[in-house]
């Protein structure tokens, strides 16, 4: 039977999740071959109300491209979080920007909590890069693609101006999950 993973990416609209899961997708399919799908759902109000962008990844072809049952969410506001974080299956994985997120969903998954808009902030000094800050994350976190392949599919979706910004974003997310992990 064919791998499938299912990862959902959930927050306010505005906050660049959709454009994560765009290139999640492409990181596996362009870069390391796979098959890979990504759909998005956005409120009428677009910017500010709750948003989410799925991607499925698969060694072989996709037959449904939406996400049925999902094996890693990962939710960046209250709102995101309550609408969202359902449909995680048993043993899988729902990442918090702990910042914005003070109501844990409850369910059979393992809940991981990290500041990530935060992290972006202080630590980049661009609130802005929250989004590859958490692709990082939920990449490390799942491990859905190798930290190479996703680093390079974030360096060719970005203007060569905020090349460095990015790569920098991409890896904290990265690395501040790993410590997490240990």
């Amino acid at each position: 039977m064919a791998k499938r993973i299912e990862i959902r990416f959930s927050g306010a609209g505005g906050q660049g999740l959709i454009t994560a899961g765009i290139i999640l997708a492409e990181a596996a399919s362009i870069i390391e071959g796979k098959h890979a799908v990504q759909s998005q759902s956005y409120g009428p109000e677009a910017r500010g109300g709750a948003s989410k962008s799925e991607v499925i990844i698969s060694d072989a072809p996709i037959d449904y491209p939406k996400a049925t049952i999902v094996d890693a969410c990962l939710a960046m506001t209250q709102e995101s979080a309550d609408k969202y974080a359902n449909g995680i299956k048993a043993g899988g994985v729902l990442l918090l920007d702990s910042d914005f997120v003070s109501r844990e969903p409850q369910g059979d998954f393992k809940t991981y909590k990290f500041p990530i808009t935060r992290t972006a902030k202080e630590e980049i000094g661009r609130e802005i890069v929250a989004n590859v800050v958490a692709l990082g994350a939920v990449v490390a976190l799942t491990e859905v693609v190798s930290r190479e392949a996703g680093e390079q599919a974030v360096l060719a979706k970005v203007p060569e101006a905020f090349l460095e910004l990015n790569k920098k974003a991409y890896n904290l997310g990265y690395d501040k999950v790993k410590e997490l992990l240990k």
